[in-house]
């Protein structure tokens, strides 16, 4: 097993890059602040002439993430464009727009349903379940919706996930997204259908857009994933082929508390059976 090392900048790999497809949430913000030492990161490799494509598991349509990174001083000139979840998840709601659907989460999500003459209804005579998390994620948990997902199966009903993560970070604590609640469903028997990572899709549209925006495809050693997330973000690069630079400061950030030697044993007790990533990096930096 080839060592795995920390490094300290980001051009150590970003160098041999000529695209970056960079997760949000953990990486250039904590969701409640932007990450000014992250985006100079991004900002300087496109300088050299690198496209940057965010990608992220919000459960909403790009130009509300857009808005959202701007509240956090985050500038459009950090990145070229933002891939999310959202955006596939509201392919599959234009295509059943004659099914009626019950929906799970907060209100700041319905930008999902922006445009579309949805058919709302109560879980007992809906269509599908399109979940972008709990209702209240400040004190809910999956287990919250046991009795819920219990109904939903006993219904056969499809569970549309808007946000496979199960837990991201809010400033200083951990808060529970969709997969959690659809990783539940899937325990009961249900029937998940995930958008965003670690599924292709989502990589797919981000690297045609590196491809429009750069005018001729890029080899896969050319592009590089970063992100904060062993299930979604490594798990996603290692399924598409193409290396990533793992954020240790994010949802992990207790596992590599004290680590600052990995030998094989470290690598295996903090990745498991999937495969590690080229480097780690306590905070993503120039």
């Amino acid at each position: 097993m080839s060592k795995l090392r920390f490094v300290d900048h980001a051009r150590e790999l970003t160098a041999g890059a000529d695209i970056i497809l960079s997760d949000i949430w953990g990486v250039v913000h904590d969701g409640l602040k932007g990450f000014p030492e992250a985006c100079a990161a991004l900002l300087e490799f496109r300088q050299r002439g690198g496209t940057v494509i965010l990608i992220t598991n919000a459960p909403r349509p790009a130009d509300s993430v857009q808005r959202q990174l701007r509240k956090m001083n985050i500038a459009d000139e950090t990145y070229d464009a933002i891939v999310s979840s959202g955006d596939l998840t509201r392919n599959y709601v234009a295509a059943h727009l004659q099914n009626s659907v019950f929906q799970i989460g907060p209100a700041r999500d319905n930008p999902m349903f922006r445009g579309f003459d949805v058919k709302f209804a109560p879980l007992e005579s809906a269509g599908y379940i399109l979940c972008t998390g709990p209702f209240d994620d400040e004190v809910e948990t999956a287990e919250d919706y046991r009795e819920m997902m219990t109904e939903a199966r006993k219904r056969n009903l499809t569970f549309i996930c808007a946000n496979p993560d199960i837990v991201v970070e809010r400033g200083d604590r951990l808060i529970y997204c969709a997969g959690a609640i659809a990783e539940l469903y899937r325990e009961l028997g249900g029937e998940v259908i995930f958008y965003g990572k670690p599924h292709a899709p989502i990589y797919d549209r981000a690297l045609e857009i590196a491809q429009e925006k750069r005018g001729k495809p890029t080899p896969k050693s050319r592009i590089l994933a970063i992100g904060d997330s062993v299930r979604t973000d490594l798990t996603g690069a290692n399924a598409m082929g193409i290396g990533c630079l793992f954020v240790t400061r994010g949802i992990h950030s207790a596992d590599f508390d004290g680590v600052h030697e990995i030998d094989d044993f470290t690598v295996r007790r903090l990745f498991g059976d999937t495969k590690p990533p080229l480097a780690l990096i306590r905070d993503l930096k120039p």
